[in-house]
């Protein structure tokens, strides 16, 4: 048995034993006296100001027999009004022939989602999330009534993946929301959710979507198990997740997609991939994640083929000019000036003639003045930010070069660079070309265009080893799939496009149709049928 394999089977064994030891652990029952149930949990929750509970009397009984706890600012107390608290002041009259839990059950919560609840773990976790709890005298168990609401962002258009033909609605800090937002744009009951709380301390609400029979039942399980295996005290954002259940960690590519437009995430889900979606956040996370999806853009689907094939080209150019532009510039003007013509030799000779450092501290100074400039335009205020990144990055250059420390030249190299960073789809790709930047900058002032092609190979071999849930990142060009090439750096027209991809769908088969080519009608046939046509009007 191999090192690999004996280190996953541990893991399972270890998955296995933490998931007997939750389900042998035993509940602590609810008290049946309202009193000490309320007594419980003000103690429980430090007696808190936006805990309220309101006791209230049912039937013919003296005092309050009956208490409905919410938090306050989570919970809908408008249908905590209207449907809990009015339904039971309604029914005060109502004779005691029946147990009151039973009563307030089947006839008097007029609300869809109630369910009984039998220990205290069920029910803190029912009230912390924004749910009605109902506690009644006698009773060892309460009503959870679905009563989630309160103040939250509406849906507004995304500000990180802006297109200008498409939909403009964006996820929010809201699971339900987020979801159903998936919902409208899949309307099939093979669409599955399950659910699950992660984080010992802020049991966040984590949701996991797929299309049955689409989807791989291995990536499916394969998402399952590394999300039920993540021991922390809590989860504030889908970086979290991402960041304990990706396969490589010691890599700057993102080896998970993340998102905040929902037709991005169904586009996804209809290949066959996994949706992850976190309470709290807008950006859902989505798995398994492969190089060249970082390139693509959701407005690619939307327009022609070949517009959208010609964008692609460009944006592979645009990473690679992100990346290689400054190394470049550094292994011609340090090694192989024979490679410039001789006119442009004498203008770059001229200007750094009064440059005092070498081109690779020209360029560092200058890459690093212009990260500087560009985390402060981020941390500014939104009003100001981007005027001090302007006004910053012209001034700065502008008396660089006056002052003789960098050349005219390498402002212009820098300037494009940055350009070029700003125009990638994906800003966790952007990251990663800065940084790789660095590296190939070193390799180019050491060994030139050798450096650099020694660079260009270590990355792609870097890439052809990293996996997203098992999935080779740069697929389906390395291994190279022939029938998924159509949706690559060239994307075919949708009618041509009649598999899904092979190794993460369990269904290739019956993307589209048949016979979908645009067929255009017969010339001659539709002369002729004018004509006809125009002869019968006349008579």
């Amino acid at each position: 048995m191999s090192l690999f394999s004996l280190s996953k089977k541990m893991k399972k064994l270890k998955l296995q034993k933490k998931q007997t030891q939750q389900t042998d652990q035993p509940t602590k029952a609810i008290h049946r006296s309202l009193q000490d149930q309320i007594h419980y949990i003000k103690e429980k929750t430090g007696n808190s100001t936006d805990v309220n509970i309101r006791q209230l009397q049912l039937g013919d009984g003296i005092g309050p027999n009956a208490a409905v706890v919410f938090i306050e600012g989570i919970a809908d107390s408008k249908a905590i009004n209207d449907f809990i608290i009015e339904s039971i002041m309604n029914n005060r009259s109502v004779h005691n022939s029946r147990p009151l839990f039973e009563i307030l059950l089947e006839d008097v919560v007029a609300l869809g989602d109630v369910k009984e609840i039998n220990d205290w773990e069920n029910l803190f976790l029912s009230l912390m999330s924004g749910e009605s709890i109902i506690l009644v005298d006698g009773s060892h168990k309460a009503l959870s009534a679905s009563t989630r609401g309160g103040e939250q962002r509406s849906i507004q258009e995304p500000s990180s993946q802006v297109t200008v033909r498409g939909p403009r609605d964006g996820f929010t800090e809201s699971i339900r929301t987020n979801t159903a937002l998936i919902r409208r744009r899949i309307q099939n009951p093979n669409l599955w959710m399950e659910n699950m709380k992660i984080g010992s301390v802020t049991k966040t609400d984590v949701s996991i979507m797929y299309i049955k029979g689409i989807a791989k039942e291995d990536i499916i399980q394969e998402v399952r198990n590394r999300l039920k295996s993540i021991e922390i005290d809590g989860i504030l954002e889908s970086g979290y997740i991402e960041q304990l259940i990706e396969d490589q960690a010691l890599t700057t590519f993102p080896t998970l997609y993340h998102t905040e437009r929902p037709d991005m995430v169904a586009g996804n889900l209809l290949e066959g991939r996994v949706a992850i979606v976190v309470n709290g956040t807008p950006f859902v996370l989505i798995a398994p994640a492969v190089f060249i999806q970082f390139f693509q853009s959701v407005e690619d689907y939307y327009g022609r083929a070949d517009i959208a094939t010609a964008l692609r080209f460009l944006r592979i150019l645009i990473f690679f000019i992100s990346i290689i532009a400054p190394a470049a510039y550094i292994a011609i003007t340090t090694f192989h000036q024979e490679m410039i013509p001789t006119q442009l030799l004498i203008a770059i000779a001229a200007q750094r003639e009064t440059v005092p450092f070498p081109a690779l501290v020209e360029a560092l100074i200058m890459e690093v003045s212009f990260e500087i400039l560009r985390e402060a335009g981020v941390r500014m205020p939104r009003a100001v930010g981007s005027a001090i990144s302007i006004v910053g990055a012209l001034v700065i250059g502008q008396a660089a070069v006056q002052a003789g420390i960098v050349s005219p030249a390498m402002v212009i190299v820098v300037a494009i660079t940055a350009i070029a960073n700003f125009a990638t789809p994906a800003f966790a790709v952007a990251i990663s070309a800065r940084l790789i930047r660095f590296g190939f900058m070193f390799a180019a002032a050491t060994f030139g265009f050798y450096g650099i092609i020694l660079g260009i190979i270590i990355l792609a071999v870097h890439l052809c080893s990293l996996r997203s849930f098992g999935v080779p990142y740069l697929t389906p060009m390395a291994p190279l799939i022939v029938e998924n090439l159509g949706d690559t750096i060239i994307r075919l027209p949708l009618w041509a496009q009649k598999k899904r991809p092979r190794l993460f769908s369990g269904n290739t088969e019956n993307r589209v149709g048949e016979n979908q080519k645009p067929q255009p009608p017969d010339s001659k046939g539709m002369v002729n049928s004018t004509i006809e046509k125009g002869d019968q009007d006349e008579s």
